[in-house]
């Protein structure tokens, strides 16, 4: 929205929408992105195999997702997961994404510089999302990565209201001290998808995504 301060952003960096760059909005309702340049992939939830929970259930497990009432700035529909992350010391998450095209590939995202979604967190539920975009050389996929997933991301901190988030390609990091290979920058050219995951064991999950676009057009 024109005027609306963004939750990360400098005034050295300035990612303008663009056309053709709204991946979904979810004001169709149905659980794929929005058919336009090139990307025609779906909604979907994942968890892990340790107890964790999810709603809409992940499809891994037979599940099909489907948009929620109650859009950012009064508009229809968003995305949202629900569940819990399951206790313990292990690796643990719930979360929700998106595939750029289906059949899943590589999509090639080198026209724009960044990302920019509208997020919330429900009552109750934990703030801290880790943003992953998993590119060419995280994703399995990719056929490239021997210890895989560690994305190029970064973490949100949500609030009760929505909030705007814009993050340049350029600013994402894979996290510290493990994934391999370990590149120094996300390779837009071949991107996957986008995913927001929360991780920490135990805690509750209510998080919604909306108006999710590619900015900053070359």
């Amino acid at each position: 929205m024109p005027g609306q301060k963004p939750a990360f952003g400098t005034d050295s960096v300035v990612l303008d929408s663009c056309n053709e760059g709204l991946i979904d909005n979810g004001e169709d309702g149905n659980n794929q992105v929005l058919v336009r340049d090139g990307r025609n992939g779906y909604w979907y939830t994942y968890v892990d195999e340790a107890g964790s929970t999810v709603i809409p259930e992940a499809g891994s497990r037979g599940g099909t997702f489907s948009m929620s009432p109650g859009g950012a700035h009064g508009s229809k529909y968003a995305a949202n997961v629900q569940g819990r992350v399951a206790g313990g010391s292990g690796v643990v998450f719930g979360a929700v994404g998106m595939n750029f095209v289906d059949p899943k590939g590589p999509y090639d995202a080198s026209r724009y510089n960044g990302l920019a979604f509208w997020a919330r967190k429900g009552a109750g539920s934990m703030g801290k999302v880790r943003l992953k975009v998993p590119d060419v050389s995280t994703d399995p996929e990719g056929g490239v990565c021997r210890e895989c997933f560690n994305d190029f991301g970064m973490d949100l901190n949500l609030t009760e209201s929505w909030q705007r988030f814009v993050f340049p390609f350029k600013k994402m990091k894979q996290l510290p001290d493990w994934g391999s290979p370990r590149r120094h920058s996300i390779d837009k050219s071949k991107l996957y998808g986008i995913q927001w995951q929360v991780n920490t064991p135990g805690a509750a999950i209510d998080v919604w995504i909306d108006d999710v676009e590619f900015v900053g057009c070359q």
